[in-house]
């Protein structure tokens, strides 16, 4: 899903945007700006400008800048970008977060950088650049491997020599390992329209009122309905699913309602609109281990499984582990 804050505003004056030479996207480089105070839509101005005029005294142009509040995109994802001042920019998408101001620099050293005050920023700031990269991956078959700083395209030799963004990351704990798995975690999970959200492992049941598994696919048996399904895949070669036009997942196992028992399933891909989220990737243990113990809280008991289920997943929604247990 593309973020909300996503703006687009090309920079056709830059002699990067004009040159118009074209990429088939095989990865995202990071970067960031080292400009302290110099927020994501102020970039415009700076670089829509030519060099070859004169209006500008260097050549340089990314994809998109990214900020606390927004993400701004200047070039098209698929147009070849000056970025990485190296063969990055023949593959790679490049992305630049903005950095907070109240500093200075000293060679590639932050002078003055006040980490608490700027996690804040630096919190949403990453996320706005996850979230961007979430959207790419999914738009060009990318994965969480695809996805490189700048410091590590140099070490790889497809880009120049620059520490970014590993000056700034390690600040606030985090490096490109742990970005990267940001992504993945986002990248494991499926949206549908209205906001539901799967990731592997969910148990779900399809809706009484569903057909067919998504438009023009298969009729759906009325047993498929008696049971609970696991969440067993979400993307092929990186990329979602849609059947029928319908964003899908695929249905891999079956869980008991009552006795929580696995087996195999239906192992079919069906539309997440017709899905009710039951349990977000949590069962009830099951091991034949005798030296395992595991400690429950009942919430409540009922004589009528309806209204079991109805409480079950009103603490899922809230963020609960829980399932129905028959005795």
């Amino acid at each position: 899903m593309k973020p909300s804050n996503l703006k687009t505003k090309y920079m056709t004056r830059n002699d990067c945007y004009t040159a118009g030479r074209k990429i088939t996207p095989k990865g995202i480089m990071v970067h960031s700006t080292a400009t302290p105070g110099v927020m994501a839509a102020d970039w415009f101005s700076r670089w829509n400008k030519s060099y070859k005029v004169g209006e500008i005294n260097h050549q340089a142009c990314v994809h998109a800048f990214v900020d606390d509040k927004e993400i701004w995109q200047y070039l098209p994802w698929n147009h070849r970008g000056w970025h990485a001042g190296g063969k990055a920019n023949d593959t790679h998408i490049g992305i630049e977060l903005c950095e907070p101001g109240g500093f200075s620099y000293s060679g590639s050293t932050m002078v003055g950088y006040d980490v608490k005050k700027n996690e804040a920023y630096f919190r949403a700031a990453w996320k706005n650049a996850v979230d961007l990269c979430i959207f790419l991956c999914k738009q060009y078959g990318l994965t969480e491997k695809d996805i490189l700083g700048h410091a590590e395209g140099h070490r790889q030799g497809i880009a120049s020599n620059h520490a970014d963004p590993l000056h700034w990351y390690p600040k606030h704990g985090e490096s490109m390992d742990t970005f990267r798995t940001a992504v993945k975690a986002a990248l494991n999970q499926s949206e549908n329209e209205n906001g539901l959200k799967l990731a592997l492992g969910d148990i779900v049941e399809i809706k009484s009122s569903a057909t067919r598994y998504y438009p023009g696919g298969p009729l759906i048996p009325p047993w498929v309905k008696d049971t609970y399904h696991e969440v067993t895949q979400i993307t092929t070669s990186g990329k979602e699913v849609y059947k029928g036009g319908k964003h899908s997942v695929l249905l891999g196992k079956k869980v008991h309602k009552l006795t929580g028992n696995v087996s195999a399933g239906i192992m079919t891909w069906v539309d997440i609109d017709v899905l009710n989220l039951i349990s977000s990737g949590l069962k009830e243990p099951i091991t034949t281990d005798s030296t395992r113990k595991f400690y429950r809280v009942q919430v409540g008991a009922f004589g009528n499984r309806e209204n079991a289920e109805k409480l079950m997943k009103e603490l899922v929604r809230a963020g609960f582990k829980a399932y129905v247990k028959y005795e």
